[in-house]
């Protein structure tokens, strides 16, 4: 990350960009970055010696390159952030920006427990090549982390940003929920595009759906476990860790939302109940044999 003699160096040009974007959005000149679509929250793949392994992680990339998601996600918790220093976080999100598709998104997580800390990992991932950055929540002194601290948090953060957030609630990770309230007022800030939200609750999602509805916010549902009843809520789209292995299928499952084919839907959502959550690696070997895509050959 940047020091503090170099922070304070850029931070007043930054600010100046920052200051041009917002008056091109206010103006109307600008749209906010559409974020619609199926991501796979990319692992981190480790070597025996517990280095980053980069040359598994492009293999990873060139595999996961074939199917049509929206874009690709990195330094989630699927990512296994909070293992790598700040160095190895950036250069993931250098090595996968030059092994994706050119066509894709990158939505990197530079959440930190600080803001200072989270709007310096943010502008060192957007010059690194992310399009977009996830910002978690901080929750070491979760207690203290009200709707006001969180917006004030959050607001700092996308003020600074050089690159659209996405705000992120894992509350089992964090054992914080981005509180309703809190989301509704960060969804009017001009360089906040939407939530990924992981905790489950549909009733909560849909809530946020309905109450940004006004602006211009998009919602991921944070896993394919709920991805049919996201998208029936008005969610458009998902940060999947099932699409790293079923990657077919669940932009299938998105098709078939999308295209209101909801019977057909339920059918592939039910069989990827299972397969979601497994959790040992002979049970997503067996899983993997076993799904198939929802066809007529299937469905009779």
């Amino acid at each position: 990350m940047l020091g503090p003699r170099v922070w304070a160096s850029v931070r007043p040009e930054l600010s100046k960009a920052l200051s041009k974007k917002m008056r091109g959005w206010a103006s109307g000149e600008g749209r906010k970055i559409d974020i619609a679509g199926i991501y796979p929250p990319v692992t981190t793949p480790f070597t025996a010696t517990a280095e980053v392994d980069y040359g598994k992680l492009e293999e990873n990339l060139h595999k996961l390159g074939t199917f049509p998601f929206r874009g690709f996600v990195v330094q989630g918790s699927n990512g296994e952030f909070p293992f790598l220093t700040s160095s190895e976080r950036l250069q993931v999100v250098s090595c996968v920006r030059q092994a994706m598709p050119k066509d894709k998104l990158l939505l990197a997580g530079s959440g930190c427990e600080s803001t200072q800390a989270t709007v310096e990992m943010t502008l060192s991932m957007a010059q690194v090549g992310a399009d977009a950055v996830m910002v978690v929540t901080p929750c070491y002194y979760r207690g203290r982390m009200s709707s006001a601290a969180l917006i004030h948090h959050y607001t700092k953060v996308a003020d600074l940003s050089p690159i659209p957030v996405v705000l992120y609630s894992v509350p089992a990770n964090t054992g914080l929920d981005l509180p309703v309230d809190a989301v509704v007022t960060l969804s009017q800030h001009p360089n906040i595009v939407g939530i990924k939200d992981s905790g489950g609750d549909v009733t909560r999602l849909g809530l946020i759906v309905h109450k940004t509805r006004r602006q211009d916010f998009q919602v991921l549902a944070g896993s394919a476990g709920f991805l049919l009843a996201a998208y029936a809520l008005g969610a458009v789209g998902g940060v999947c860790a099932l699409a790293n292995v079923l990657g077919a299928q669940v932009c299938q499952l998105e098709r078939l939302c999308l295209t209101g084919q909801w019977e057909d839907a339920q059918k592939l959502q039910h069989r990827l109940l299972e397969p979601n959550t497994a959790s040992t690696d002979q049970l997503w070997l067996m899983v993997v044999w076993e799904i198939e895509p929802v066809t007529s050959e299937t469905q009779a």
